[in-house]
């Protein structure tokens, strides 16, 4: 009985097997798509040329894209069609050669291009494809399309040039480095340093805009090309048009004071023991020349509550100032600010009374310079956003504007739309524009628009680094910082957080 059950059960099992393979080989699902995204056809090549036929495609035939070059202006390298699509969630581009009837096509352009039998080849660096026809392989559907730039930090750019390279990109808060002479014109090769690196814009001799004079500091879109530089693909940004630059400020503007790290949990009790470092990026007097810190803590318990109105200057427990009247700071050295103990993390520490403490004070007990009521807390544990701010001079209003700020996290009430926003102001710094460097949109708070970038709360009892180069002939961070949380046990010393030990630091660059 046995037997017969099994082998009935083998039976069914055959047959329910046949007929699913029937159903499949039968199925008249949807057909194969015609068109591949460009990221697929770029992932066929592996350093050998490829024929593109419907096996390796996927059953597809050709690709649809938007043109992004423009001849012009004479800046593109000749005889090649750059179209670009979104497909599977990546912007990718390719570069087609047509020779002369690549100028027949206009940027915006969508088009159908049929790729099927073409060659896929990286040629003097450049990926394109051959073999296409004008006449008979592409299709123009639609003209005057909108393209824009996707923003792509340098760095990225310079990590990843194969994921960009024949794609309309925008560097955005892009400065020349070295610092142009005030006749530099675009002509040549030029390094542009947008905080994140250095990537050349190639401008050619006979482009129409060769002999305009550079900006201090603008958007540059245009497409990215690879050159192979011995055996390395390195990119190499071209503007289509004078039309692709952005102006964003005519003049430099430094900021004489940069914040470097803080500590806001020390070991034991934080009362008197947290202090924040900077740096000065020129020769400072304080006695000539006086600036002010101020602080803000928006724990919940933290009064007055609710929207900051009146920002940095709201007082009580929100907001701590401190004025800077006294001391002075070589260019490129360190300063701090903080309590009274002067201790490098809390009361069983290292002293650091060779430190550079151009104001230590009780805060525990003491009001602020004018605003903040004694706390033993000025920057947050945990929880809601802390932030740490510099301004010239020892008047601190509603209206006024830092030299630098940092935020930690984001949390609590700290930001509300309107005509003024209410919050805490902000400067043009490595993570924040008072401008929207694309839309040109006024945002002079936290948390406005794009200036949503933060640190996070270290972990407890570390001192926090906030390490990037700042370039003082250039006025701005040619390296954006970064966090670098540091353990300090009780016998740690100055160096650990200053000097050469200090893994992290920030440095000043000419």
């Amino acid at each position: 009985m046995k037997r017969i059950i099994k082998y009935t059960l083998c039976c069914l099992l055959s047959v329910i097997a046949f007929s699913a393979c029937e159903r499949l080989d039968n199925y008249p699902g949807g057909e194969v798509s015609s068109t591949i995204a460009i990221a697929d056809i770029r992932s066929m090549y592996k350093g050998d040329a490829v024929t593109l036929t419907r096996d390796n495609m996927f059953g597809a035939s050709q690709l649809v894209g938007t043109v992004i070059s423009d001849f012009s202006d004479g800046n593109l390298p000749p005889g090649f069609l750059i179209v670009q699509n979104y497909r599977r969630f990546k912007l990718r581009g390719i570069a087609i050669n047509l020779g002369t009837d690549a100028a027949k096509y206009s940027a915006g352009d969508s088009v159908h291009i049929h790729i099927e039998g073409a060659s896929l080849d990286r040629i003097d660096g450049m990926l394109q494809l051959n073999g296409v026809s004008s006449t008979a392989d592409i299709q123009v559907i639609s003209s005057n399309n909108v393209i824009s730039g996707v923003r792509v930090p340098n760095s990225e750019l310079l990590a990843n040039p194969t994921h960009y390279e024949s794609t309309l990109v925008s560097i955005v808060k892009g400065g020349f480095n070295p610092i142009p002479a005030p006749t530099e014109t675009y002509a040549g090769r030029k390094y542009v340093n947008d905080g994140f690196g250095d990537v050349i814009l190639h401008t050619e001799s006979g482009a129409s805009f060769a002999n305009t004079t550079v900006p201090v500091n603008a958007n540059f879109t245009g497409i990215v090309y690879t050159k192979d530089i011995e055996g390395k693909l390195e990119p190499e940004h071209r503007l289509r048009k004078i039309d692709d630059v952005k102006i964003l400020s005519s003049e430099i503007m430094r900021a004489p004071i940069v914040i470097t790290g803080f500590l806001n949990d020390a070991i034991g009790t934080d009362a008197n023991y947290e202090y924040m470092q900077f740096m000065a990026t020129e020769d400072i007097d304080f006695s000539v020349t006086p600036y002010s810190v101020v602080t803000t803590n928006n724990a919940g318990t933290s009064e007055p509550k609710g929207l900051p109105t009146k920002g940095w200057a709201t007082g009580g427990k929100r907001t701590y100032k401190f004025d800077l009247t006294s001391g002075f700071a070589a260019k490129g050295t360190f300063f701090y600010v903080g309590g009274t103990t002067k201790k490098i993390n809390g009361s069983k520490s290292t002293a650091i009374p060779e430190a550079n403490w151009i104001v230590a004070y009780g805060y525990n007990s003491k009001d602020g310079f004018g605003f903040g009521e004694a706390t033993t807390n000025l920057l947050a544990n945990s929880g809601n956003a802390f932030g740490i701010s510099v301004f010239k001079g020892t008047e601190v209003t509603v209206e006024s504007t830092p030299i630098d700020v940092i935020f930690i996290r984001y949390g609590g009430e700290i930001f509300k739309e309107g005509n003024p926003p209410i919050g805490y102001k902000i400067t043009n710094t490595d993570f924040y524009d008072i401008i929207d460097p694309i839309s040109l949109q006024q945002q002079p708070v936290y948390r406005m628009g794009t200036n949503t970038l933060y640190f996070e709360y270290p972990t407890a009892t570390n001192f926090t680094l906030l390490g990037g180069e700042y370039n003082v002939t250039l006025g701005r961070w040619t390296k954006a910082r970064s966090q670098t949380n540091l353990e300090l046990p009780d016998e740690s010393t100055l160096d650990m957080i200053q000097g050469e030990k200090a893994v992290g630091r920030t440095k000043l660059v000419e």
